[in-house]
Formats: C-alpha cells, structure tokens, sequence
C-alpha cells in the first residue's frame, strides 16, 4: 500500500484522530509539490500522485502515535481557517477518507 506520511502538531492530529477535521494543508511550495505532483511530460501538466493512505504522525518521537486513513485525492484550493488555513491563502489540500 503506498502510504503518504505526514509529521502533525497535537491540536491537528486530535482533530484529525476525532474525524472533525476532513482535510490536511501543505503550503505551496517545491518542496510539497514534489512529493504531491508529478509532472507528465506527455501531458505537459502536473498530476497529483495516487496514494492508498495518508498515515499522520504525532511529532518526531520513537513512539510517537500515528492513526491512517484513506487518501482520496489531493487539490489545489483555499482551506478552512477553523482547520489551520490562513483566510485567502492557497494550499495543497489532501483529502481523507475513512479511518483505516
């Protein structure tokens, strides 16, 4: 199962873990657009990499917890504020399914 791995601050994660929250933001930077994107030489255009789960870690520690859930897509687009977005800013936006 190809797994994207996210490192999470605890008030992100325990929303994330209670299901309140139904997306996760990344900025929109090289850095994420590599490991979100890849770029398709036939079609000339960027497409979002297909994940089978987005797998969230709480911190950097060994025994840090983690909870997975299934990954439906990632957009472009502006996020909630009441989610972590800054109102009128554009982000990635990774989608979550189910808990898995």
């Amino acid at each position: 199962m190809k797994t994207l791995k996210l490192v999470l601050k605890r008030k992100w994660f325990d929303m994330i873990a209670s299901e309140e929250k139904k997306e996760e933001y990344r900025e929109l930077t090289t850095y994420w657009q590599n490991r979100l994107w890849d770029y398709s030489k036939c079609s000339d255009a960027w497409l979002a990499k297909e994940y089978d789960a987005v797998t969230f870690f709480l911190g950097y520690a060994k025994n840090r917890p983690s909870i997975t859930f299934r990954w439906l897509g990632t957009d472009i687009g502006y996020g909630k504020p009441e989610w972590g977005a800054e109102p009128g800013r554009c982000y990635y936006v990774i989608k979550l399914g189910e808990r898995i």
